[in-house]
């Protein structure tokens, strides 16, 4: 087998330049692209992120897919059978290959699994599987300890890695597989996948050059990109301009400020979609002994005016969030409703003893979500009509990560949008107890805990009749919004825009994990 050219560039490192590509491998059809920050790692299971996830889509490939209208389509897995309520069988295609040249096999799955298990951010998604195992070469089984609905939902994020790639040690003598957060290992500088795109050059926080896998597995795949430029502009108004200056071909996210300025331009095109993320505060009982009463995380609920940031921050582009579960989700409960109103909060506030208020730390990115930091100066001023004084701190996301995982300040930002497209995985990441162990909790940055919700929970991920499981999810939903777990801020919608002969309509989709590798970019008139 012939060891391909991203094998070649990965064991350069990541600060590889332009030199380092060969004048054979410069493409035909080259797509500019401009997101507001870069993938923070090559290890796909290092961080649970929008980010990583789209860099998933591009280097490797899922044993299955959502749709656009969140169908499932095989992918890597042919086909499949629910074998019974606990067993999932899958028969793997048998002509891929990995970037390396090693083959794909059921033994490469196995491994994924194992290893997600372990990840800090997945091993929460992925505990109900208890085990998996190659049945042969080609076949593998999933197995579950008890029912469990999601199953096939969680198989959308199981992108099988290569296990020959990836084993052994390094040169520093660390194991190749080892995964380090927000540090460096073999796994985070180096890749080798199945997908349609390469990595063969990447200079963190400049750009991320992918290059089309010339022995891609999917010939009915109608993608005609041959090289992708990846470059991050954080800066909303410098992304658009680039857009409509011809510097680069396709943008996200667009910025509402601007989605009628690129709307009326006849140079480019706009797609958009309502979202399913959420974006909300956290507020850490930890660090802050008032957080523990629930009057006082009532009284900033109350304090936060949800319809002005999505009015005017938003421009309308953003739906007013009272819950984690946007409708259409099984969990979404029609009856909560934004609440804002400051003469209750200052009533709230008094009642429970802060009257004349206090201070606070309060953390987010500003270049992850769309608005991001102007959200967070909004809310530190809404906090201030009751008598809250907010030490705001913005960071790039590259940044902000480390002090998320690090719980640093009292209040932090965080948007989520559900792996499994369910109402549980939100509670799963964000309200449940945390526990290092499961990985429960693993971004629930408020350390809220209501043992009662976890059990809920973890019935509703039992129930196989999808009624009941609907009624649990919506009460899990009405206990998190009575005791105010969290601060609700909106589901943020999606926007991309790209040049005209750039067809990006059948690629994105709600989850906002553009299918790169079907992307066609059609000829100029």
């Amino acid at each position: 087998m012939t060891i391909k050219k991203t094998l070649l560039a990965s064991v350069i490192g990541t600060a590889m330049t332009s030199a380092a590509i060969a004048p054979a491998a410069l493409a035909e059809n080259t797509l500019r692209m401009a997101y507001d920050a870069d993938p923070v790692s090559l290890d796909i299971h290092e961080q649970l992120s929008g980010g990583i996830l789209q860099l998933s889509h591009m280097t490797f490939d899922p044993l299955v897919r959502w749709t656009k209208d969140l169908k499932i389509e095989p992918r890597l897995a042919k086909s499949w059978e629910q074998v019974n309520d606990t067993t999932l069988r899958m028969k793997l295609r048998e002509d891929v290959e990995f970037h390396s040249g090693n083959a794909f096999t059921a033994e490469d799955v196995v491994w994924t699994i194992e290893r997600l298990k372990r990840s800090p951010d997945f091993k929460a998604i992925f505990e109900p599987i208890s085990s998996a195992t190659a049945v042969d070469e080609h076949t593998v089984e999933i197995k579950t300890e008890k029912p469990y609905p999601l199953l096939l939902n969680l198989a959308t994020y199981i992108f099988p890695m290569d296990s020959q790639f990836y084993s052994g040690k390094d040169s520093d003598g660390d194991p190749k597989d080892e995964i380090v957060k927000n540090g460096n290992s073999y796994a985070s500088s180096h890749m080798s996948g199945t997908g349609p795109f390469e990595v063969t050059e990447r200079q963190q926080g400049v750009r991320v050059v992918f290059e089309r896998n010339d022995d891609y597995w999917d010939e009915s795949s109608p993608g005609n990109v041959d090289k992708i430029v990846l470059k991050p502009i954080g800066e909303n108004a410098t992304r658009v301009a680039a857009l409509l200056s011809g510097d680069v071909d396709l943008i996200a996210p667009v910025p509402p400020n601007d989605l009628e300025r690129v709307r009326q331009d006849d140079s480019v095109k706009l797609v958009t979609m309502s979202g399913t993320r959420i974006i909300l505060f956290h507020m850490n009982q930890e660090r802050v002994e008032a957080f523990e009463d629930p009057r006082v995380r009532k009284a900033f609920a109350y304090a936060i005016n949800q319809e002005a940031i999505a009015d005017r921050l938003m421009k309308g582009f953003a739906t007013p969030a009272a819950q984690l579960s946007p409708e259409g989700y099984a969990g979404h409960n029609d009856e909560l409703e934004p609440r804002y109103d400051v003469e209750k909060a200052k009533q709230l506030m008094a009642e429970a003893g802060y009257e004349d208020g206090f201070t606070i730390s309060m953390m987010a990115p500003n270049n992850r979500y769309v608005n991001d930091a102007k959200i967070a100066q909004a809310v530190a001023a809404m906090l201030a009509r009751i008598n809250v004084k907010v030490d705001l701190k913005t960071l790039p996301k590259a940044q902000y990560w480390g002090e998320y995982d690090d719980r640093a300040a009292d209040m932090m930002m965080i948007g989520w949008h559900a792996d499994t497209e369910d109402s549980a995985n939100f509670h799963q990441y964000l309200t449940a107890c945390p526990d290092a162990e499961t990985g429960a909790g693993q971004y629930n940055a408020g350390n809220y805990c209501n043992p009662e919700v976890d059990k809920l929970v973890s019935e509703a991920n039992l129930e196989l009749d999808q009624a009941k499981r609907a009624e649990m999810l919506q009460q899990m939903e009405q206990t998190l919004y009575d005791e105010a777990a969290f601060i609700p801020l909106h589901w943020q919608d999606l926007a991309w825009a790209s040049d005209t002969n750039v067809n990006i309509e059948p690629v994105v989709n709600v989850m906002n994990f553009p299918y790169l590798g079907d992307l066609v970019i059609e000829d100029e008139e």
